[in-house]
């Protein structure tokens, strides 16, 4: 695991440079969206810049507004080679979250189709990769690469929950985004659990037990 300088206060490249070094040729950034939450996938994004050609105002997604972060997806999307993976809830439930985690960053990675030199991982742990991995703590708020795939990977799964709640009213979805809320508790205290809840966490484990019914 690598941290980054302490002394960064703000996106560079030249971060991005001190962390690979002056021989990588190809930097991936990695980032995924979806750990905490009770329902829905777990989306990762893997991003390549031209560096001579990258959106201002790259930041980690927790940071921007909605209308920000769906500015820069498309702009990021016109800018960069990008590549999305996504852990279904089965997989989430039959792996555990980190590994789920792992696997739809590999598929991120994968989806690139480039090979990249080095790819850098938000976080504190890497997935196994046929490449040079190097994690960096709070990667997007210092990094671009990571910071743009965690634009992509917030924007991407925030849409697909929005479209879940479309088929599973009232949850609210749409809001919570599948997060632990009190509007979300409630409503599974009164519709039950679907299919896209994640039995293998210990809130929704709780719930089944308590009513009986089978994971």
């Amino acid at each position: 695991m690598v941290k980054a300088p302490k002394t960064v206060t703000a996106l560079s490249f030249d971060t991005e440079q001190a962390l690979v070094g002056k021989e990588c040729t190809c930097l991936v950034g990695v980032d995924e969206a979806g750990r905490g939450p009770w329902a829905g996938p777990v989306v990762a994004a893997a991003v390549v810049f031209n560096s001579t050609s990258v959106p201002t105002g790259l930041n980690d997604s927790k940071r921007l507004t909605p209308a920000k972060r769906d500015q820069l997806y498309d702009s990021i999307l016109e800018t960069a080679k990008v590549g999305i993976g996504i852990a279904s809830v089965d997989e989430i439930d039959k792996l555990n979250i980190l590994q789920a985690t792992f696997l739809a960053m590999t598929q991120a990675v994968g989806a690139l189709g480039v090979f990249p030199h080095t790819v850098l991982v938000d976080g504190n742990r890497c997935p196994k990769l046929p490449h040079r991995a190097i994690a960096v703590v709070g990667g997007d708020g210092k990094c671009p690469s990571i910071a743009a795939a965690s634009i992509i990977a917030k924007v991407t799964r925030d849409r697909i929950m929005v479209e879940l709640g479309a088929s599973f009213p009232g949850y609210g979805w749409a809001a919570n985004k599948g997060y632990g809320t009190r509007e979300h508790a409630d409503a599974i205290a009164e519709l039950g659990i679907t299919l896209h809840h994640r039995r293998s966490f210990a809130p929704i484990r709780a719930i089944l037990a308590e009513t009986g019914s089978r994971p």
